[in-house]
């Protein structure tokens, strides 16, 4: 039940993105479509509720309680950005507003994008540790847990390949060839 609620907040989360922007873009209707796009954390909200109630009736704590706490973490950490993505690209498509800001290719300009970038995929892995290690703290720690702990040990490994990508930028940054011209400054997210 736990995977299927899952699917059904991911498939839902687009649907609300998409209807959203709709509203907001096509049907000139910012304010329902506002409306729609702050659903979304309410979807976090139930599959949250959901599996501590599960949890509380009695399931053997496995992969699936991981997996919910994973996906509302790196719904936290990434949910903004990709609604604030789709909301620049369907603005540029159907609002005539400005083409989407591409992030910057060279120097240290790609290094400060790779580490907000980093900062948002850290926030979604450290999130979903906290909600794991709050999930093991509510079954109790009789050895029942052990699915719950290898999800943090992933999440540690999500938090030490963002870092070493950004550390990568930062240490190697790429340059730009000669010949090609310097792009303005973006505002970077």
């Amino acid at each position: 039940m736990i995977v299927a609620l899952i699917v059904a907040c991911e498939v839902a989360f687009w649907v609300l993105l998409a209807a959203g922007l709709a509203f907001r873009y096509v049907f000139r209707m910012p304010r329902a479509g506002l409306a729609l796009l702050l659903c979304e954390p309410l979807l976090e909200v139930v599959l949250f509720a959901v599996t501590a109630v599960d949890l509380k009736n009695g399931a053997e704590p496995d992969w699936r309680h991981g997996l919910a706490a994973v996906y509302i973490g790196f719904t936290v950490g990434l949910g903004r950005s990709t609604i604030r993505w789709a909301d620049a690209r369907v603005a540029h498509r159907f609002a005539g507003g400005p083409p989407p800001v591409r992030p910057p290719r060279y120097g240290a300009a790609r290094a400060v994008h790779e580490w907000k970038v980093a900062a948002r995929w850290i926030l979604g892995a450290l999130t979903a540790a906290a909600l794991l290690q709050a999930a093991v703290w509510y079954v109790g720690g009789d050895g029942r847990t052990d699915s719950l702990r290898a999800w943090q040990w992933r999440m540690l490994f999500v938090v030490g390949v963002n870092l070493v990508i950004a550390v990568s930028y930062t240490l190697f940054p790429k340059k730009r060839p000669k010949g090609e011209p310097e792009r303005k400054p973006a505002k970077l997210d």
